[in-house]
């Protein structure tokens, strides 16, 4: 069953009850935290040179990110329970570290939908028991560890619908949240806008250096088929929202920078990997992204444009067509993301 359907349900915002205790993934000063590896990078060029840049954590940074992992549980059961698995570790790391150079990174287990809850009934998998512990974790997290911080809200695939819902049904409508609101980084989660807006007054950012906005898209290496999980709308007048990470309010075709964990390369087999010696590796000037739109399908669309023999690796669809290249929509353009949240953060402190 489509993520959409199983998030359909969550129509209004939860009464308050007493949360659970917060589990955290990431969590600043704590050891260990999959959030805070190091970020060693290898720049690899079209001609095989290469270049060592060592970005650290930010001492002191202005702003938090509040992070949501995808959907990654294996469990053999509807929700996920909170315990901490190599799978959390692992996406946490991949996705979610480098946003460590510009905010302090939080990021709650929670009760998502396994991996088997998609696609088996039986278990009845929730989608409310999923958005609402992460909302438990949210009211934790402003609560106790806040301050009156500005916050990053950062999602993928599942991560992403739910905070869309935390974001349209609770944060836009609480003024004191709502200012907190540095931007929402909603990504692969269908967010809708238009007629029927998924986050009410959180509009799409029209530049980097607007706040209070989202910042969301699905990226495909080729239009979205008509069967396409991502990309295409079936609620007339609102189109899923895209908003380029290379530059937010441009429709030009812009270059992004892939940044991948070296480590979940070499685990998936794609060569010239293992010759990399730092955690990461990044490589400017393979691609190109430009939001592009053609009936009820609005996506991202990744454009190779190495020249011919050019050795770096290039990304595929994954699960067919239909997905598009849902599996790497953060790390397609994450150099780009995290130069975004960095001036998003600076026009958030001079407003």
């Amino acid at each position: 069953m489509p993520l959409l359907l199983l998030f359909a349900a969550i129509l209004a915002a939860r009464a308050d009850a007493k949360p659970a205790s917060t589990v955290w993934l990431c969590f600043p000063g704590r050891a260990p935290d999959p959030c805070a590896s190091s970020l060693a990078t290898t720049y690899v060029g079209a001609n095989g040179s290469r270049t060592v840049k060592r970005p650290r954590a930010a001492a002191n940074p202005p702003i938090d990110c509040f992070y949501v992992y995808p959907t990654v549980s294996d469990e053999d059961r509807g929700n996920a329970d909170l315990s901490i698995g190599l799978e959390q570790l692992l996406v946490a790391q991949t996705q979610a570290a480098p946003f460590s150079q510009v905010c302090k990174v939080y990021a709650p287990v929670y009760r998502q939908i396994t991996d088997r809850g998609l696609t088996t009934p039986s278990l009845h998998a929730s989608g409310l028991v999923a958005y609402d512990s992460v909302l438990a974790a949210w009211r934790d997290y402003l609560a106790h560890w806040n301050h009156g911080r500005g916050v990053v809200l950062i999602g993928h695939s599942q991560g992403a619908y739910v905070l869309k819902h935390l974001v349209g049904r609770v944060i836009a409508r609480t003024p004191a949240q709502r200012r907190l609101l540095v931007s929402a980084i909603l990504l692969g989660g269908q967010l809708h806008t238009g007629r029927v807006s998924d986050t009410g007054s959180v509009r799409p950012c029209p530049s980097a250096a607007a706040t209070g906005c989202v910042i969301a898209y699905s990226s495909f290496a080729n239009p979205p088929p008509r069967n396409a999980m991502f990309g295409r709308s079936r609620i007339a007048g609102s189109p899923i929202v895209c908003v380029n990470p290379a530059r937010p309010g441009s429709s030009a075709a812009l270059p992004v920078t892939p940044l991948l964990p070296v480590a979940v390369m070499q685990f998936a087999g794609v060569s010239g990997a293992a010759s990399v010696a730092t955690p990461w590796v990044a490589y400017p000037g393979l691609y190109t992204a430009r939001c592009e739109r053609s009936g009820n399908a609005s996506w991202l669309q990744i454009t190779r444009t190495a020249p011919p023999g050019d050795p770096r690796p290039a990304v595929t669809p994954l699960f067919g067509a239909g997905w598009g290249l849902h599996v790497t929509d953060v790390n397609i353009a994450l150099a780009n993301l995290v130069g975004v949240v960095r001036a998003e953060a600076a026009a958030y402190r001079r407003r």
